[in-house]
C-alpha cells in the first residue's frame, strides 16, 4: 500500500472556494476512478492557502493505471478548467508506510 500526498497552494483567499469545488464536484469524479481518498485537509498554520489530498493505492502500478484513467475522463478534464485557475503551485509525494505503520483502513 502507498499513499499519494498532493499539496496544492491556491491563490490567497481561495482555499475555501477550491475546497467547495472539490466537495461539490471534484471528489465525486475522482473517487470512483482513484479509489480510496485517505484524507482532505486545509492548512491552519505554517504555509497557508494549501489544500492537501491523500489517496491510498495498492501499488505504484495501481496508482499509474488509475491516474491515467482519470486523465482520460472528459468530466474530469472539464473540471480541471474550473479548478486550475485557483492553483498557484502543486507538489506531489508518494508515501510508503514503514513496516510498523498501522494499516490503512477504508472509509465507513
Amino acid at each position: 500500500m502507498i499513499v499519494e500526498e498532493r499539496i496544492y497552494t491556491v491563490q490567497p483567499g481561495k482555499a475555501g472556494e477550491y475546497a467547495r469545488l472539490m466537495e461539490t464536484e471534484g471528489i465525486a469524479i475522482q473517487e470512483p476512478i482513484l479509489g480510496h481518498l485517505f484524507g482532505f485537509f486545509t492548512t491552519e498554520f505554517g504555509p497557508l492557502n494549501q489544500i492537501i489530498h491523500m489517496w491510498a493505492y495498492e501499488s505504484f502500478e495501481d496508482r499509474a493505471t488509475r491516474r491515467a484513467k482519470l486523465m482520460r475522463d472528459p468530466t474530469w478534464l472539464a473540471f480541471l478548467n474550473k479548478s486550475r485557475p485557483l492553483i498557484e503551485w502543486q507538489e506531489n509525494k508518494i508515501l510508503v508506510p514503514a513496516s510498523f505503520s498501522p494499516p490503512l483502513r477504508g472509509r465507513k
